[in-house]
This record gives structure tokens, sequence and C-alpha cells, in this order.
């Protein structure tokens, strides 16, 4: 298998106790590239664990992890020029503005034309009207676009999304959510792990479900739909959920340019 065709992710029995707790029991999965994958589960279930060992930021007890082709034990630096690592909160300098914090962050990766990067991603993620701005006054879903915006300066192909919609309302949650599509439609290889359930039904292409430091499934959510029994018809008045009045009520969850000032 080439290094074009080979998954993007690859973990094989991977294991990973802290003293005398088992976080991780042996799991295995792969994520192709350009696919969003997301690794579902509870507090407590591993799956900051997944993501510390693939960063290179702990080392397995047991097993491999692969990103990009390369051994995440072995070959550290090849892995971290690969990646980029957006945690639950935001990192971001709320005194500096948007522009300044995506320069500021181009010129630390000795980007050339750091200005013009910032422009094209201010752009990207719907914040240019907002790029004057201390981000000390921006939404929740603006500071998180921003932070995600930041970690894509250096065109990584592969990109790990922990809890990212975490403490956000609705409102951002469905702005970052627009994000992270766009992310995977321009060939960018994202690792999302979260514990909301509309999350990963919303933007996965494939969907594990870690429980008790083990995957206890893994599919498509039309496969994972189709380990339960088969649905009873009823016929019963349908009633709009709380999300389909939500996005009747807002149009659609974009932000507007006015909801930006």
């Amino acid at each position: 298998m080439t290094t074009q065709t080979a998954p993007a992710l690859r973990v094989q029995a991977l294991e990973k106790s802290f003293k005398e707790l088992r976080v991780l029991r042996g799991i295995d999965f792969d994520v192709e590239r350009g696919s969003i994958f997301a690794l579902l589960g509870s507090n407590g279930a591993g799956k900051t664990t997944v993501v510390r060992i693939l960063a290179t930021l702990l080392k397995p007890d047991a097993g491999t992890a692969t990103v990009a082709g390369f051994d995440a034990a072995t070959q550290p630096a090849s892995v971290r020029e690969s990646i980029s690592l957006t945690g639950q909160f935001a990192a971001v300098d709320e005194i500096l503005t948007g522009r300044e914090n995506l320069v500021l962050m181009a010129r630390l990766r000795h980007e050339q034309d750091a200005g013009r990067i910032a422009d094209d991603l201010l752009a990207r993620f719907g914040l240019t009207d907002a790029e004057q701005r201390r981000v000390a006054t921006y939404s929740g879903g603006m500071r998180r676009r921003l932070d995600i915006a930041m970690s894509l300066i250096g065109n990584p192909p592969v990109i790990f999304l922990d809890e990212p919609t975490t403490g956000l309302d609705p409102q951002s949650r469905l702005e970052v959510w627009s994000s992270i599509k766009e992310l995977a439609g321009q060939g960018t290889t994202v690792l999302l792990t979260t514990q909301y359930l509309d999350e990963a039904e919303q933007l996965a292409d494939r969907i594990a479900i870690l429980h008790e430091g083990r995957i206890i499934a893994n599919g498509t959510l039309a496969e994972l739909k189709a380990l339960l029994p088969p649905a009873t018809v009823e016929y019963v008045e349908k009633q709009p959920s709380l999300e389909d009045v939500f996005l009747a009520i807002v149009g659609g969850g974009q932000a507007t340019s006015k909801e930006q000032q």
C-alpha cells in the first residue's frame, strides 16, 4: 500500500494505562484521507488519550499509531509536521485582533507572506468583518472558528479537533459545524472527538463508539443504525423538533455580518 493510498490515520491494538487505570484496552481504527471521523464517547471513555497519542504528546503502552504514514512513537517530528491540534478551549490571544492572531501564528511557523495567509483564512471562516476587533469581543463561535483557522496555517493534512464545541451555544455550534464540513470538503482529514450524538451524526463520514477503553462499534451512520432491529411503522402526527424550530428562526445557522459587529 503506497503512502498516497494508505489511510491518513491507522490505530492498531492501542493500549494505555495510568497507574492502575486502564484507559485504552486495545483499540483499532482507520481514517481515510479527506474524511471526517468521529470518536464518540462519554467523559472518561479515553477519547482525549487517543488524540494525545496520535499527536505524539503521549506514548502508548502497546500497539501502534500511524499518522500520514509516520509512526507516532518512532517518527514524532514527521507526525508533528503533518498535523494540527485544536483542544476544548480556543487557544487565541484575546488582547490581539483576529487578524493579528493569524499573522502572529503564520510568522511563528515561518510562513512567507503572513498577511496574505491571514486575509485568506479570515475570508474562508467568515471573519473578515471582525478582523480589526480584539478577540475579547468575539462570540464563542467566532473564537472557535478563529482557533480552527489558526490551526490550518501551514496546510496540515490532518487536524485533530478534541470536543471543539464544548461550552458553545447552539448558534455557535452550527457555525463551527459548517467550518468543519468545509475543512473536509477541501481535502483535510479530520478526527473529531465528541460526546454529542447529534454532532457525530451531522458531521462524520464514519463513527467509532469508544466505551470503557474499547471501540464497541465502528461504521457509517447507516451501518450503525442497521445494528438495531427494523423500525416499527407507526402513523403519528409529526411535531417539529427543537432543532427544526431553531433553524427556522435563525435561518440555518449561518452567522450574519450584523451578528459579528
